[in-house]
């Protein structure tokens, strides 16, 4: 039997079998009363979705995190990396549609749109608010997740307690043209040939799904997607490591990453979300100093345009492109510190001066 054929025999097989995620428990071995340790699909948009519920109290701050990719479930990775941020919010981990365990080849490639994200958003929202009775929550998202956070933050604020932007989107096309100029820039300096070759190929506006992964493979190779000891290759290894998940979901992580953006780099490629500026609820940009995949030059840009009752950028010094796993106890304690307090009280404006250099 070929490979693919065996994977997709042990990724029906597995598909069956239950979800877990292991409880909170006290001293004794007793589960804390008021804990919430459970992993669900629901119907969301007419589609099968996949969510985690966590939190050491259930009555804590409700925080949804957006992951990245388009199609990139990073739910093991922050469980591995950030788990501790459980002690203090109730977590709520969203495998969008396509993603991870939400990803099914049946999904149609015309629902794959960013209105229909914000849409199956807020059906989260609505859910995470009427189950836990919460009136906002917080909304943290990576990557392509800012996409989606900053929208739904600026269109539905009455909702929203505090947005974080993680290796924030600002203008695609330009943080596209900063990428290629990087990777050329290194291919140059490292002498290596294949390299700018192929980036000359496209120039400095990749066109196609496949440029873009090209550009990107070189400016992750040369230390522009991570700047520390965190690889690639360590996120994998957290899904591998986590007793939540197993290799189907490594294999529905690809599958569903590759799906998500040939369905949506259209749309995406063109996108500036510099037009949404004035906000109704506080604002955190959290960016790698050395991110050359959504170039931090870039965000920092835009945050200097956004107006909110409460803003702050905060530079992480020895990260590129996935803070939250690079310098997980510094992320950690920015929600901790900062955000939480804000979500805590409902308060809008920030208890400090604001520090946004």
């Amino acid at each position: 039997m070929k490979r693919t054929a065996l994977l997709t025999v042990f990724a029906v097989f597995a598909s069956g079998c239950c979800a877990y995620t292991r409880p909170f428990r006290a001293a004794d071995g007793t589960i804390l009363p008021d804990s919430v340790a459970t992993t669900e699909y629901a119907t969301i948009g007419g589609t099968r979705q996949h969510l985690w519920f966590r939190g050491r109290d259930r009555h804590a701050p409700a925080l949804i995190l957006l992951h990245a990719g388009p199609g990139v479930s990073e739910a093991p990775m922050f469980r591995r990396y950030n788990a501790g941020l459980e002690q203090h919010f109730l977590v709520v981990y969203w495998e969008q549609r396509g993603a991870g365990r939400s990803y099914a080849p049946d999904i149609p490639p015309q629902s794959m749109t960013i209105a229909r994200f914000l849409s199956d958003l807020d059906e989260v929202v609505e859910l995470v608010r009427h189950r836990f009775g919460k009136d906002t929550v917080v909304l943290v998202g990576h990557s392509w997740g800012t996409v989606l956070g900053t929208i739904y933050a600026y269109e539905h604020p009455e909702k929203v307690a505090v947005y974080v932007g993680v290796g924030q989107f600002g203008d695609v096309r330009e943080g596209a043209r900063l990428s290629w100029a990087y990777a050329l820039a290194q291919a140059e300096q490292r002498g290596n040939r294949r390299a700018a070759r192929e980036l000359r190929a496209f120039g400095p506006q990749p066109r196609t799904l496949e440029e873009v992964l090209v550009m990107r493979e070189w400016v992750e190779r040369f230390g522009g997607s991570f700047y520390g000891d965190v690889s690639m290759g360590d996120l994998i290894r957290a899904v591998l490591m986590s007793d939540e998940t197993n290799l189907v979901d490594l294999w529905r992580l690809r599958q569903g990453s590759r799906f998500s953006m040939e369905c949506l780099w259209p749309e995406l490629s063109d996108l500036d979300l510099r037009g949404y500026r004035s906000f109704n609820v506080p604002v955190f940009f959290l960016l790698g100093r050395h991110d050359w995949q959504m170039p931090a030059r870039v965000a920092a840009d835009y945050f200097a345009t956004v107006e909110a009752p409460c803003k702050r950028l905060v530079w992480f010094e020895q990260s590129a492109h996935y803070p939250p796993f690079e310098e997980p106890q510094t992320f950690e304690h920015v929600l901790i510190e900062q955000v939480l307090p804000l979500a805590r009280t409902g308060r809008r404006t920030c208890p400090l001066e604001d520090d946004t250099r």
